[in-house]
């Protein structure tokens, strides 16, 4: 009683492929409905509509948004990806020290190489910076 010899090898390759295959539509769906619901430039009767076409004709509706929303689509995803990196610069200033010791420690040993400041002066900024 072999098991194998039941299910051919083509068989499990046709079977992976097809769930590979509503995999990816479950993707597209997603990334489409996602797409749709952050739109700010269509109101709430064009999103609905959208979405029945895409819930009542799945295939038909995601090609269809596919093709006549390409670019935007990218577009969106581009100014999202730059908001979050200028929202994640923006905190990263706001969390970083002023200044970095090591910076600190040149620039007093400058004023000290010139002449601007003494010996002391320039150990007690080294211990600030370092503090």
């Amino acid at each position: 009683m072999s098991f194998a010899a039941d299910y051919p090898f083509l068989d499990i390759l046709w079977s992976m492929l097809i769930f590979f295959c509503f995999v990816v539509w479950i993707w597209m769906m997603i990334a489409i409905f996602s797409d749709i619901f952050r739109r700010r430039d269509i109101g709430g009767w064009a999103k609905a509509a959208w979405c029945f076409f895409l819930i009542v004709l799945p295939f038909l509706g995601a090609f269809v948004y596919l093709i006549a929303q390409h670019d935007g689509m990218a577009e969106r995803n581009l100014k999202g990806a730059q908001a979050m990196q200028a929202e994640l610069d923006q905190h990263i200033l706001s969390v970083a020290p002023a200044s970095v010791p090591d910076t600190e420690i040149d620039k007093a040993k400058q004023l000290r190489d010139s002449g601007a400041i003494t010996e002391a002066e320039f150990e007690a900024i080294k211990a600030k910076a370092l503090a």
